[in-house]
């Protein structure tokens, strides 16, 4: 295990400790964070930013992006959405990136590492496609396997934008079946 210097040890808990106290606010304010949906595809945009900028309390972005698919285009709700919620998912990456002492001892982390580096990007595509709180580990093992940014953000992207399509277009579709 490679030693880190104090200073170096100092700034990555200040990181951390910034997203947990950021995710805590997010959590607790959701109601307010949704009165952005007025604001139209910025407003979509900025909430499945926050709502996937959060690390260990999950946020329910992929309902609002239902709801919003009945109001608005749900083709460009989904790429919104999904565009926010990627660029949402760079706190669970520079969590990895700045605090891999903090996790190495899991038990979770030798599973998701060995997997990352067996399967790398797809395993990010997969977990960014599927509804669920994990994904997390997914940035946090990127983060500390050091993929480069912008290939984790655009793999990420296109399973977000995937994701994004089936719930924007199912909240469009629930709305047709009840309007004549």
């Amino acid at each position: 295990m490679e030693k880190k210097n104090p200073r170096q040890m100092l700034f990555s808990v200040l990181i951390l400790l910034a997203l947990l106290g950021f995710s805590i606010y997010v959590f607790l304010n959701r109601q307010q964070i949704q009165r952005f949906e007025r604001y139209g595809y910025p407003g979509i945009f900025l909430i499945s930013l926050l709502s996937n900028f959060t690390i260990i309390f999950p946020v329910p972005g992929v309902l609002f992006t239902s709801a919003m698919g009945a109001v608005f285009d749900p083709f460009w709700v989904a790429v919104t959405a999904g565009l926010g919620a990627a660029l949402g998912e760079i706190s669970g990456y520079l969590a990895g990136s700045a605090g891999k002492f903090v996790v190495e001892k899991k038990e979770w982390y030798e599973k998701i590492m060995q997997a990352m580096q067996k399967y790398g990007m797809w395993i990010i595509l997969a977990l960014a496609v599927i509804p669920n709180p994990l994904f997390d580990l997914a940035g946090v093992a990127a983060g500390v396997l050091r993929i480069p940014l912008w290939k984790f953000l655009l793999v990420c992207a296109v399973g977000k934008i995937v994701k994004m399509l089936v719930f924007s277009y199912s909240g469009f579709s629930i709305l047709r079946i009840f309007t004549p």
